[in-house]
């Protein structure tokens, strides 16, 4: 089982990670938010693609689901610490800290 604390130690693992207040939960981001944990420390809603999550709630539906509102249409999922196991929860972490990461910089072309 998961608690907040391994999944905080786990989420600021990742390279670049920093922790915010971001209402009533504490988020973690790099270029932008990936993941934020809930004040009762029992669940974290990460930011993953729609396909990732589908894939996420289809081989663990206990452990994760969409988060209900149009977030969720767009990838937020909630991870329920009691139902996930770490190896898990550090493979959905990674999943959406590298959807975050910063986009590589454009150079411009010369002309």
């Amino acid at each position: 089982m998961v608690t907040a604390d391994a999944f905080r130690r786990a989420a600021l693992a990742l390279p670049g990670t920093i922790e915010a207040p971001h209402f009533d939960r504490a988020a973690f981001k790099v270029a932008r938010i990936y993941a934020t944990l809930a004040a009762d420390g029992q669940s974290a809603n990460l930011m993953l693609t729609p396909d990732e999550q589908h894939l996420k709630c289809l081989t663990a539906p206990e452990a994760f689901i969409p988060v209900p509102n149009a977030w969720g249409r767009n990838g937020a999922t909630t991870a329920t610490f009691a139902k996930i196991s770490v190896p898990d929860l550090k493979r959905a972490l990674q999943t959406a800290w590298q959807r975050a990461l910063p986009k590589p910089k454009r150079r411009a072309k010369k002309i």
